[in-house]
């Protein structure tokens, strides 16, 4: 995928907030491209391209003096509209001495940008994460060495536990032996896999805080937004409770994509507090899903993943229709341009 098959008219996360210093900036590549994030003295956020137009060094090898980022090479200073507002050596300031900037949010304690047509840009539009607050969710971001897409196809097909992720997750066989696969939309046009899986035997892991023998109701859900916007919701519940009785609390986490490159992406997660939580995104994350979907992205060797025609399971009903949705989006924007 080229920087230019992104879909452009989309809500993208671009960091957690708190991961900008207050009184400075934080460089970031999204989609291609290098960009600044930083927050106004009058609390407004701001995203600039992080590229002087002089001789286009990085405008992060500056400085940042109130509400002016000022170029370390010949000190251009440019606002948060992009316009260069300081010119040292005097005399005018060039009509092309300006940066693009992006509309930009905050929600849910996430810096949200819009990269296509600005007028288009309505916030009521950001997924819900509201759920994201709290001690319970540390926030984390990593960037893997693959595609956003593939990660979502990773992600939307949760089948995949029952063999990447035996002595993590320990699902021991729920999914292939009681699980029942629901895929549907909702009314905020979001995609949903649910795997259900009433009365089966609980992971090795649970099986300490229950009766000898005693099932349960286990649920995984996964919501999608575009472009690739996921919450994962997993539950376990003792069996003919109605899901009341929980064997612990039920566990909500954002997975949220955002491409760095055609081929390497953000991935903005929360996890619970402890080294041992750590632990498990270190190897859930980067010893198990990150080389199986790079070893995928390889094989493909730059290849159109329809063109390659792959073969398509019923688990994977969720992560195509999520495809099938990009799909339509880069053809309408195509059109309209």
């Amino acid at each position: 995928m080229a920087t230019n098959d992104f879909v452009r008219n989309a809500w993208y996360m671009a960091a957690w907030a708190e991961e900008v210093p207050e009184g400075g900036f934080l460089p970031r590549k999204l989609l291609g491209q290098p960009w600044l994030l930083w927050q106004r003295s009058d609390g407004e956020w701001v995203m600039n391209a992080d590229r002087c137009p002089h001789r286009f060094v990085p405008l992060s090898r500056g400085k940042r003096e109130g509400d002016v980022l000022r170029c370390g090479y010949h000190g251009l200073g440019f606002d948060s509209t992009g316009a260069c507002v300081l010119n040292p050596f005097g005399g005018d300031v060039p009509p092309g001495a300006k940066v693009a900037t992006l509309p930009v949010v905050e929600r849910h304690g996430a810096l949200w940008f819009w990269p296509g047509e600005a007028d288009l840009a309505d916030p009521a539009q950001i997924p819900d994460f509201a759920f994201v607050t709290g001690p319970d969710h540390v926030r984390g971001v990593l960037v893997m060495d693959a595609g956003y897409e593939l990660i979502a196809d990773n992600l939307m097909d949760l089948s995949h536990a029952e063999f990447l992720h035996v002595e993590t997750f320990g699902v021991n066989g729920a999914l292939l032996n009681y699980g029942v696969q629901t895929v549907e939309q909702d009314e905020t046009g979001a995609i949903w896999n649910k795997w259900d899986m009433d009365g089966s035997e609980p992971p090795a892991w649970a099986a300490p805080m229950l009766q000898p023998g005693e099932r349960i109701d286990q649920w995984i859900h996964i919501r999608w937004h575009a472009p690739a916007t996921m919450a994962l919701f997993v539950g376990l519940a003792r069996q003919n409770t109605d899901r009341s009785e929980f064997v612990v609390p039920p566990m909500s986490n954002p997975h949220i994509l955002t491409p760095e490159t055609a081929t390497s992406t953000h991935y903005f997660y929360t996890r619970q507090p402890g080294e041992e939580s750590i632990e498990m995104v270190r190897r859930v994350f980067l010893e198990e899903d990150e080389p199986m979907v790079r070893a995928a992205q390889d094989a493909m060797d730059g290849q159109d993943f329809w063109d390659l025609r792959p073969v398509i399971l019923a688990s994977d009903a969720a992560a195509i229709r999520a495809r099938r949705r990009l799909m339509q989006m880069r053809r309408a924007e195509a059109a309209e341009a």
